[in-house]
């Protein structure tokens, strides 16, 4: 896929668990889960509003496009 979650990288710039995340934004582990392990078809606009939000970033340090 061209799009690359970096959604990694973030939360290990802010020092923040999965768990402390998914608390934060009111997601499931499972689905934060799936979001950072790049499995993700897809993202709300309000998912990624809160994740930017918690993580106090803007959407392009979480997503990454890679063309080829």
């Amino acid at each position: 896929m061209a799009i690359i979650v970096n959604l990694d990288v973030m939360m290990a710039k802010r020092k923040m668990s999965l768990n402390e995340l998914s608390e934060k934004v009111d997601l499931t582990l499972s689905n934060l889960s799936i979001l950072k392990t790049g499995k993700a078809k897809a993202i709300r606009f309000n998912t990624l509003e809160a994740i930017c939000k918690a993580l106090d970033c803007q959407p392009g340090d979480i997503l990454e496009y890679v063309g080829k």
